[in-house]
């Protein structure tokens, strides 16, 4: 049986694979697909009775890591338990995120915990980034990338009126539902957000975390044929006001967007993106 010290929750489908006993330390050493692996931390994808999951795996972090991270001015993530809190959240709020399928915790310590995440498989979906990547050549309906853009901005807008910012917004974590009818056309988009274990929590968020959320979504958007109307759209749907009065009212504010992501594309790619243009001064 789990210690007291030891949390262990997981869906009948599982419940009737793993055995209980053993349960934790069987998730902890699953093998399947590694799509990301850090020092402590690893995700991948394995099928119980063909039915498709994704694991997050936190083992311990260490003061020495710990440290590691705060000398270099990182916020370091303790476990699963922030990303089941920031699920939680989000479905409380209405949007579309990953579906818990299990949960595990044990040690009372940050330091030494070790956790295990659990969701299950978003099928028949894709990533706004894989979504987009041909649109330069190949550009979609207007129609289709108006709803997106308003989806995308909504989610956000939602989160951050919530107190809550991702931190990775990048459009690769996007997921767009095929199975919904017309959604080429732009009818019915659905959107899953995932990737949410370096998700903060607040009353209100700082401004300084909105505006790291939102240069990185646009820093990621800058090769998917996106226009200087693109960008308006959206700012005119994330702040609910008319585009005169954003540009009256927050230019320095969408300024720092602006000048943040361009940075940030500079450092990735070493070069200017070809999505430029001349915002409004402040």
């Amino acid at each position: 049986m789990p210690s007291k010290k030891e949390i262990l929750e997981l869906s009948p489908v599982l419940q009737k694979y793993f055995t209980r006993e053993k349960a934790f330390d069987e998730i902890l050493n699953l093998q399947g697909k590694i799509f990301r692996k850090h020092k402590n931390r690893r995700t991948l994808r394995f099928e119980v009775n063909g039915i498709g999951f994704f694991v997050k795996i936190h083992r311990k972090i260490g003061l020495k890591e710990i440290l590691k991270n705060i000398s270099s001015l990182k916020l370091p993530v303790f476990g699963a338990g922030n990303e089941l809190e920031a699920i939680n959240k989000l479905t409380e709020l209405g949007i579309d995120t990953m579906k818990i399928a299990g949960f595990g915790q044990r040690g009372s310590s940050p330091l030494w915990m070790e956790s295990f995440l659990i969701t299950e498989e978003l099928t028949n979906t894709i990533s706004l980034e894989a979504l987009t990547k041909n649109w330069k050549i190949n550009p979609p309906s207007f129609n289709l990338k108006l709803s997106l853009i308003k989806k995308v901005a909504g989610i956000t807008r939602t989160m951050h009126k919530s107190g809550i910012n991702h931190r990775d917004l990048y459009i690769c974590h996007f997921l767009l539902d095929k199975t919904i009818p017309d959604w080429e056309e732009g009818k019915n988009i659905k959107l899953y957000i995932i990737d949410l274990h370096r998700v903060q929590m607040r009353e209100k968020t700082p401004n300084r975390w909105i505006i790291k959320d939102l240069s990185g979504l646009l820093f990621s958007a800058m090769d998917a044929g996106i226009t200087k109307k693109d960008v308006f759209r959206f700012m005119i749907e994330y702040s609910q006001k008319p585009l005169r009065i954003i540009l009256k009212e927050d230019p320095c504010f969408w300024n720092k967007i602006y000048s943040k992501a361009i940075a940030l594309y500079k450092k990735e790619f070493k070069r200017f993106p070809d999505f430029l243009f001349n915002p409004k001064k402040c």
